[in-house]
């Protein structure tokens, strides 16, 4: 008997290939891509043009700078260029790693559309791919952002031939690529693996993290300083940066390949060190498709197992008690202020179990702080080394500015679908905003001065100017912390619950502008004062006594206090207004 042909519905209902999924979802990325474009050109024209503005100003000065500097290192050195680019490509990878498998982390497990996928019969490799996608994305713009003026100022420097600037976005992304995908390899291990090695993998990181402070702490002690542009300090800059001289690292691979591709033969010709750029371009672009193929197999073996011990994982059995220090600070004080302190114990809790809050604000200000404590390493004249704190202290400004426009103002709008619960709590409608305010304050203004504080000590400035900075310091966290719950009381969105897009919307562009310029005229109504200072004792002024000099420094910090009190209580006040009319 001859066996029944295949029917229509068999046909149709066969599974689909990965081709055909990956498909699926690159259309998918189009659509979402090109709507989201549309929306942003259609309601948010204001803010695409500030960012393009402002990413175009940010472009335009690091250019200057790094055009500068490389000019100045070019005739003095030229061969430390070399060793300035591994350091920079390498610490760069190790922060590709850590913010890609964060991303990926949120994007594979946590949020609404991860729980979606995974209950749709699509492979756990397309899955990856397709998440991967908007990690990778956000990974490199950052990258490409901040490396584009600096390699473009160098190969205008070294007349680098067009072929190098031809080069420099294919150098770039597949550089990109083999760090983020070993983020999102490690994080997806760890998710799968972690609920059975917790307990080893944290002995482990805090043993590591020990060691390596220790380490830190020796080299930097035990290196003498040097007078700036000395030849005991090229050989220190040598000596410390040749940690970072490992043939088998990216970094090098990519470093390697641009020089070769900005050189020229003393004939003239390029054609020899294009053909070996080319060669390094081919071992990172190789090296990112091998890592994409393990990446997607260990995706397959690993995301979904993951994803379900993460679900259905069941926490120890104990008695349901908060923390030493939730309690402490839910007691202390008075009975009038408790449901304030109730308030920003929730905050502090949902805080502590977000992990890419906690960990971003941990990765950029250890990054940061390993930066301060490496400046200790040469000599610096008083001016110049008021100007490093001063920069120093614009850039935990700008950090913490990121911090409270990405995390604190979307805070108000993300209380929107609990605004019944908290309606009918004894709780005041400007307890909730000054909670947020507390919160945002209190937690920015310990790592912050203790950031500028181990920055001016390792500059070795004098202590007035340390006082002075530690003050700008609180200024700035407090008005950065007003201007983000203010706004974020003016303009709520209640209906939102993605925290990213009401950040990115018109009121988080707006904080985020505001913060920028309180920064900035803070740093400068107190750097310009510090810096006329200087300048009259280097022309030999007398500047004993009570000078005019030291009044204006006294008046410029009054300005930046001013400032201060202005950027805090007044988009508080307007905030609170608005929060009390509110009807969600």
């Amino acid at each position: 008997m001859m066996p029944a042909p295949p029917s229509a519905d068999a046909a149709i209902l066969r599974p689909i290939s990965v081709g055909e999924e990956s498909g699926i979802f690159l259309r998918l990325r189009w659509l979402i891509a090109s709507s989201t474009l549309r929306e942003m050109l259609r309601t948010s024209r204001l803010r695409l043009s500030l960012v393009i503005l402002l990413s175009a100003l940010f472009w335009g000065s690091l250019f200057g700078l790094f055009h500068e500097a490389f000019t100045f290192v070019d005739s003095l050195h030229a061969e430390v260029i070399s060793l300035l680019f591994n350091a920079f490509f390498s610490s760069l990878m190790v922060m590709l790693v850590f913010s890609t498998g964060i991303l990926l982390y949120s994007g594979l497990y946590t949020t609404p559309e991860a729980r979606l996928l995974l209950t749709l019969p699509v492979r756990s490799e397309t899955i990856f791919a397709h998440k991967f996608q908007e990690a990778f994305w956000f990974s490199s713009w950052g990258f490409i952002l901040l490396g584009s003026p600096m390699l473009t100022a160098y190969g205008i420097v070294r007349h680098a031939p067009w072929p190098f600037f031809a080069l420099l976005l294919p150098f770039m992304v597949a550089f990109v690529a083999i760090p983020a995908t070993l983020g999102g390899i490690v994080c997806m291990a760890m998710v799968a693996w972690m609920p059975r090695l917790r307990l080893h993998a944290l002995s482990i990181a805090l043993g590591a993290a020990l060691l390596a402070m220790i380490g830190l702490a020796w080299m930097a002690l035990a290196t003498p300083r040097a007078d700036a542009m000395s030849a005991a300090w090229f050989e220190q800059v040598f000596s410390r940066l040749s940690i970072t001289e490992q043939r088998m690292l990216p970094s090098w691979w990519l470093s390697s390949g641009l020089i070769e591709a900005a050189t020229r033969a003393k004939d003239g010709s390029v054609a020899r060190h294009q053909t070996e750029a080319l060669r390094y371009l081919a071992v990172l672009v190789s090296n990112a498709l091998m890592l994409q193929l393990v990446g997607r197999q260990v995706a397959a073996r690993l995301h979904r197992l993951g994803a379900s011990q993460l679900v259905s994982e069941i926490p120890t059995r104990r008695k349901r008690r908060m923390s030493w220090f939730d309690e402490f600070l839910s007691r202390a004080g008075t009975a009038r202020g408790r449901p304030l302190r109730l308030l920003i114990v929730k905050d502090l809790r949902i805080f502590r179990r977000d992990i890419s809050q906690w960990s971003q604000f941990a990765i950029f200000f250890g990054l940061l702080g390993l930066y301060f404590w490496n400046v200790r390493v040469f000599n610096y004249q008083h001016a110049y080394a008021a100007m490093i704190g001063f920069l120093n202290l614009a850039v935990v400004g700008l950090i913490l500015s990121t911090f409270t426009t990405r995390f604190v103002f979307p805070m108000i709008s993300l209380e929107g679908r609990r605004f019944w619960i908290l309606g009918l709590l004894p709780v005041n409608r400007d307890q909730i905003v000054w909670s947020k305010f507390l919160f945002s304050f209190i937690g920015g203004i310990v790592p912050c001065c203790v950031l500028v504080l181990l920055s001016d000590t390792m500059l070795g400035i004098e202590p007035w100017l340390i006082a002075l900075h530690e003050v700008c310091c609180v200024v700035l966290c407090a008005g950065l912390s007003g201007i983000a719950v203010g706004i974020g009381a003016r303009m709520p969105d209640l209906r939102e619950i993605s925290p990213s897009k009401i950040a990115s919307g018109f009121g988080g562009t707006l904080s985020l502008v505001i913060s920028s310029l309180f920064i900035i005229a803070v740093v400068l109504v107190t750097a310009v004062p510090v810096h006329l200072r200087f300048a009259a004792e280097e022309r030999g002024l007398a500047t004993t006594g009570w000078s005019a000099a030291d009044r204006g420094v006294a008046m410029g910090l009054t300005a930046a206090v001013v400032l201060g009190l202005l950027a805090t209580f007044l988009p508080l006040f307007l905030g609170l207004r608005a929060f009390r009319r509110l009807e969600p």
